[in-house]
Formats: structure tokens, sequence, C-alpha cells
């Protein structure tokens, strides 16, 4: 059964959301069509693109992703706080940059005088607008579109490229989101793309070990940063410890490889609370159907309270 987007997303309880969007068709979003042989790798820099120019427009930071052939993953961090910061103006020009305004809220935004009828209309405008800068709906609506419109232009064709509704997964814990974010830079490497994180392509993780703006003039995702970057709305750890226990799992999770947990990655899993065991379950979930929230039970039943639920399916204790 279908569940309104606004009872999956409970910000009080989380900023914090897995989103996956697949293409409905059997032709690939990326990558080669084995039945066609036709490529469809360029379509990556679409995906990237986009997410460059909304993460630098909306109130919503992105933690990670992965583009793959036929499907894509974000973690991303809603931020209301930073929308509500923003001026009147500076929420027009972000808006303007991916629409066009009603002409009342450009007379506006020009310095035209307006009677007091119209300035509470532009104030409702410019109010719904702020809104949509910090939803994810709207974000992944924005993005979805463009990438159909490209594709559906470059195959000639016309219809549905995307499945009905994308979905999404609440990050109630600190572990939740790191084995998530774990989960989304691994994608390529359990699909065979790639046998290591850095040179996994159009990933957050080779990204961030790029650590470099690209040679065209396109931008990439604006990342949030991690804890040892010193900045307060990072994320809530270190970019060392994160990439050591990217590796391990990695490692651990393929059946044709053995591995261990290396005693230096122990301080990490202690303050998380997991054992090896506990991780790589947690990590394995975010594959499987009907998840929409990630955490402890306490967490849980207090994102489905929030929600207007009686209770949200987790398989974890």
């Amino acid at each position: 059964m279908t569940i309104a987007r606004s009872r999956q997303i409970s910000l009080q309880d989380t900023p914090y959301y897995h989103v996956v969007s697949r293409c409905v068709r059997r032709a690939f979003l990326c990558g080669e069509d084995v039945y066609s042989g036709q490529s469809y790798e360029h379509r990556r820099q679409w995906v990237v693109d986009k997410l460059g120019q909304l993460s630098r427009l909306f109130a919503i930071g992105v933690c990670a992703y992965a583009v793959m052939s036929n499907h894509y993953h974000l973690v991303l961090k809603v931020e209301p706080d930073t929308a509500a910061s923003w001026s009147e103006r500076e929420v027009a020009k972000r808006w303007a940059a991916l629409f066009q305004w009603p002409l009342l809220v450009r007379r506006w935004y020009q310095g035209e005088s307006l009677i007091e009828p119209e300035l509470l209309v532009v104030q409702q405008l410019i109010g719904q607008g702020r809104e949509r800068l910090h939803s994810i709906s709207w974000f992944v609506r924005l993005l979805n579109e463009t990438l159909a419109r490209q594709a559906n232009r470059e195959d000639g064709c016309k219809g549905h490229f995307w499945e009905g509704r994308f979905k999404s997964q609440a990050l109630l814990t600190e572990s939740a989101l790191l084995a998530c974010m774990a989960y989304v830079d691994l994608n390529p490497i359990r699909a065979g793309l790639a046998d290591r994180p850095e040179q996994s392509d159009y990933t957050s993780i080779k990204q961030r070990l790029d650590g470099e703006q690209p040679a065209t003039s396109s931008l990439p995702p604006l990342l949030l940063p991690f804890a040892s970057q010193r900045k307060s709305d990072g994320l809530p750890y270190a970019f060392a410890d994160y990439l050591m226990l990217v590796d391990w799992t990695g490692r651990a999770i393929r059946a044709d490889k053995q591995s261990h947990i290396p005693a230096r990655l122990a301080p990490i899993l202690q303050r998380l609370n997991l054992d090896g065991a506990g991780w790589l379950k947690r990590v394995a979930l975010f594959r499987r159907q009907g998840i929409r929230v990630v955490g402890d039970r306490e967490h849980c039943q207090l994102f489905a309270h929030h929600c207007g639920q009686r209770r949200c399916y987790q398989p974890l204790s």
C-alpha cells in the first residue's frame, strides 16, 4: 500500500534520508545496454551535473550518492534552518534559477512599488518557494524531470522514464546514517563496476578522494563535510574513520573474500555499539524492499508516532 510522502518524513526525528529512484524502462539510464549494444555512459554525468546545481540552490545537503546503470542512490540531509535564514530576495534568486517567477514577483524583485494586497501575494509565493527549497520531493522531482526530458529527447520517444515514486528511508541514528552512506558508496563495487572505492566513478567517495574540481565547466555536487573538516553542520565522524570502515565493509561483504575487522577500526564500532556481524546486517538492510526507516526501536517508535502511524516495520532491534 502506498504511503503519503508526508507520513514518511519527520524532520523532528531526523534530517537524514536515503533516496532511491529507478528507471522504468529496460533500456538503461546509464551504462551499456547488452540488448542493443548502445552505451548510455555519458548520462551519468547528466545526473552529477544536475545534482551539482540542485545542491547549490536547495537547503538540502548531499551526504553520499552513487549513479548506477538504471537507478541512483542519494543520502540527503534536509536543512530547514538554513532555508529559514535566507532573506526573501535570496529565496527569490534561488527559485528563479529553476523556474520563472510570476510577473508580480519579478516586479517586486526589480524594486517596483506594489500595493499592500500585491505584497501579500508576493510574500505568500516567497513562503511557498522557501518551503519547496528544502523539500526532498521537489529536489527529486527537479532532478528526475530534467533527466527524463534529456533521455527522451536523445532516445526520440515519449512516456515515463522513472518509476512513479522514489523510495525514501529515514535514518534515525548515526549508525544508520553511517551504514547507509557505506552501502551507497559501495554500490559500484557490489555491481562489479569497480574493485576499489577510489576507482568507483560517479560516486561521492570518489569525489571526496579526488578532492578537486573537474576540468570541465560543470560543478560537482556540494558534499557535506566530515567532522574532521571542522564545520558544525558536517557529518558526525571523521573521514579517515569512514574510509577505513568502507574498505573493511567492502571486503567483508564479498562472498569470495575473507577479511576481519582491523584493530584500528574498533573505536568507531565501539562508539556505535556495533560488532562486525551487526554492522554487516545493518548495511545489507538497505537492499531489502519495504524498509522505510532505519534506527533503533526507540527512535522508530517516535518516528512512527510523529508520522501518524502506530508502528514502523523495523527488522533490527
